[in-house]
Parts: C-alpha cells; sequence; structure tokens
C-alpha cells in the first residue's frame, strides 16, 4: 500500500514538472519562485537557485560549527576557553571566501541582466499602453490593435450587491477566472523573439506576467522597452503590479501563446475583421453625405 502511494506521489509530480503551465502560473502552497516559460525566467529562476543553495551551505557550516562548539566544548565536560584577541589566517579565510562567492553570483547575474536588456533582433514588436483601467495591445507593422479589459462575467460579478457567486466564474477550461480573465487576451507566437514597447496614457501602471519573468512599468510621456520569447504553448496571466486608482485591482493580463502557424492564422483573421469593420464604416459614411 505504501509502495503505490508513494508511486501515484512520483507520477503526480512528474505530471506537474511535464506541464509547463503548471510551472508557469502560480500555484497555491507554491513555496520556490516559478520556473516561467522564457529565457528570461529560466535566468532568473537559475540565478535564484545559486545564490540559494550557496545561503544553504554557509547555513549549514555556520549553525554546523555553532553546534558543534556548543556540545563538544561545553563547561560541563572541562572545557576552558581559548585566549586570543587576533588570528590573521582565520580573518583572511572569511575575508577571501565571501568575495569568491559574491564573484561567483555576481558573473551570471551580470550576464543576465544584459540579456534581459537587449532588444535587438527581435522579429515582432508590440506596444502596450496602460489606461485606467485597461490595457491596449498593437502589434506594430502589422495595422492590428485592440483594448484588453477585464472580461464580463466578472466585471458583473464584482459589482456591489451583485448576488452572483465569484465561484461560478470560469473559462472554457474550467478555470476559476473571477478578475483573472479578459475580453481579448494578447496573442503571442512561440520560439518567436518578441520586443515590446511600454507606456501610458494616464497614470502609471506596470505590466507583469510572473510567467515571461520580467516586470516593466508603463509610465505617461516615457516609452519602455522590454522583449521575450516564450517556450511553451499556454495562457499566462498577470496583473497591473503599479497602484493606479480605484480600479487597479480589475486590470489584469493575459497572455495566450500559441505556435508559429497558428499565430499567423490568428493574425490574417484580426486583419480582415480589421478590414470589414472599415469597409462598413466607409460605406456608412457614404450613404450618410449622399443623404
Amino acid at each position: 500500500m505504501k509502495a503505490g502511494h508513494m508511486l501515484r506521489i512520483g507520477l503526480g509530480l512528474a505530471a506537474l514538472a511535464g506541464s509547463g503551465a503548471a510551472l508557469a502560473n502560480p500555484e497555491r502552497w507554491q513555496l520556490n519562485m516559478s520556473l516561467g516559460v522564457t529565457t528570461i525566467a529560466q535566468n532568473a529562476y537559475n540565478a535564484h537557485m545559486l545564490a540559494l543553495w550557496i545561503c544553504v551551505a554557509i547555513g549549514l557550516i555556520v549553525f554546523g560549527a555553532m553546534a558543534y562548539a556548543m556540545f563538544r566544548f561545553r563547561k560541563s565536560k572541562g572545557a576552558v576557553p581559548a585566549k586570543w584577541s587576533h588570528n590573521t589566517t582565520a580573518e583572511v579565510i572569511w575575508t577571501v571566501i565571501p568575495v569568491l562567492l559574491l564573484v561567483v553570483m555576481a558573473l551570471p547575474a551580470t550576464r543576465y541582466l544584459i540579456q534581459m536588456y537587449d532588444t535587438s533582433d527581435a522579429e515582432m514588436t508590440v506596444k502596450i499602453t496602460g489606461y485606467q483601467w485597461m490595457w491596449r495591445y498593437e502589434y506594430l507593422g502589422e495595422d492590428v490593435g485592440f483594448t484588453s479589459r477585464l472580461d464580463r462575467d466578472s466585471e458583473a460579478t464584482r459589482m456591489l450587491r451583485s448576488g452572483l457567486d465569484p465561484r461560478a466564474v470560469v473559462d472554457n477550461e474550467g478555470f476559476n477566472s473571477y478578475l483573472l480573465n479578459v475580453d481579448n487576451p494578447l496573442v503571442l507566437p512561440t520560439d518567436t523573439k518578441i520586443r515590446f514597447v511600454i507606456t501610458a496614457d494616464d497614470v502609471i501602471h506596470a505590466w507583469w506576467v510572473p510567467a515571461l519573468g520580467w516586470k516593466q512599468d508603463a509610465i505617461p510621456g516615457i516609452v519602455n522597452e522590454a522583449w521575450t520569447e516564450i517556450k511553451v504553448p499556454g495562457t499566462y496571466r498577470g496583473q497591473c503590479a503599479e497602484l493606479c486608482g480605484k480600479d487597479h485591482g480589475f486590470m489584469p493580463i493575459v497572455v495566450r501563446a500559441v505556435p508559429k502557424a497558428e499565430f499567423e492564422s490568428w493574425l490574417a483573421a484580426q486583419k480582415g475583421d480589421a478590414g470589414e469593420a472599415a469597409r462598413t464604416v466607409a460605406v456608412a459614411a457614404s450613404a450618410a453625405d449622399e443623404g
């Protein structure tokens, strides 16, 4: 029975490890950083784990030495404290070793930071503009753009005395998406270096999707840059991470990463819809002029 229980636990952990979405989005009772689904997120995770294991090793050595000294050289065993005030060798050791450890952590961290801010050689550019309280996405060079705001079910449910149950707000996959879903998600291709230019129209916002591994402020009058290259298809959620007014908590971010071929089909459909809308407006305007 015990072996069967352990087997089920092992299979569950294997399934979790193989699920990109599970690793990318935060889970209940999660204790460690998310691995993420981009190079930047994985770099941050690697730097974090390096620092963590170095700190664990230091902790084991320091607290191990303390425990050994307390029990090995206790007064009840007749230990007599040494009387000395200076030891050059010890001082050199506890100065050189921390410096070397800092260098070991600083070298990959510096390389990761340089890579994080290198937006060159991007295959496409998306402009993100923050508003109170929604986002606007524009695919530069493609004449495709739209706003993205809290979905209607969440909007209706959050109203005071609505009488609606937040637990009943679910998406097509049965996920409880209350306050986490939008009417128009940002659709991006996988395995593509994507440059973002981020700004705001009114107050300071911040565009943050944990699975992508970075957060960037959206500031009126300033254009900030960032980039991503999503490795795993899936839906990744985020939030505005800068207090921007009374509805700050109601402007979620949803990124839907799809394979390149599917993205191209989606983009073509968006262009077709935009063209049809433009023709409809033109016909209506012409009819109004003739009238």
